[in-house]
């Protein structure tokens, strides 16, 4: 992230206020939500660079960016939003998440379908993509985040 102030990743589905531990919309984890407006630039720093390498690994699994410069060109040409520090990996799940149904050529954005993906509708691959990626950050909460509050909230009284 740039030096300019960080804003926060969410992208207006939040599911936490649901009950969920991760949210559905932006993948944060619900203490990262409930305290985004606390933390300061490294912690959000923290969160944005959790969420990118998650990302870009389901993203390198279903594509491949191959003219990230055209990608980039493309984006700015057509107003689609992303974060300029992040992965070109990152900018590819902005394009098909704003306009999977628009696409026609994917090529023309600097962009190619692995293989296995080629015959997917981009609408069905963006809902895989998203799918996975919540997946992926609901393991690492399981993983990484759910034990230490299990011990913080587990006092030994001798």
């Amino acid at each position: 992230m740039s030096n300019q102030r960080i804003k926060t990743p969410c992208v207006g589905l939040c599911s936490t206020v649901y009950g969920d531990l991760v949210c559905r919309g932006c993948k944060r984890f619900h203490h990262e939500v409930v305290n985004w407006n606390l933390y300061n630039e490294d912690e959000k720093s923290a969160v944005w660079r959790r969420l990118e390498v998650l990302l870009v690994q389901v993203m390198q699994g279903k594509l491949e960016v191959f003219d990230a410069v055209r990608l980039r060109q493309q984006l700015e040409q057509h107003q689609v939003r992303f974060v300029p520090d992040q992965s070109a990996y990152c900018w590819a799940y902005q394009l098909i998440a704003r306009a999977a149904r628009v696409i026609s050529r994917l090529d023309a954005y600097g962009i190619s379908l692995m293989p296995e993906f080629r015959d997917w509708p981009l609408p069905d691959l963006r809902e895989a993509i998203d799918k996975e990626f919540f997946l992926l950050s609901e393991a690492h909460y399981e993983r990484y985040i759910a034990p230490k509050f299990l011990r913080e909230g587990m006092e030994i009284r001798v």
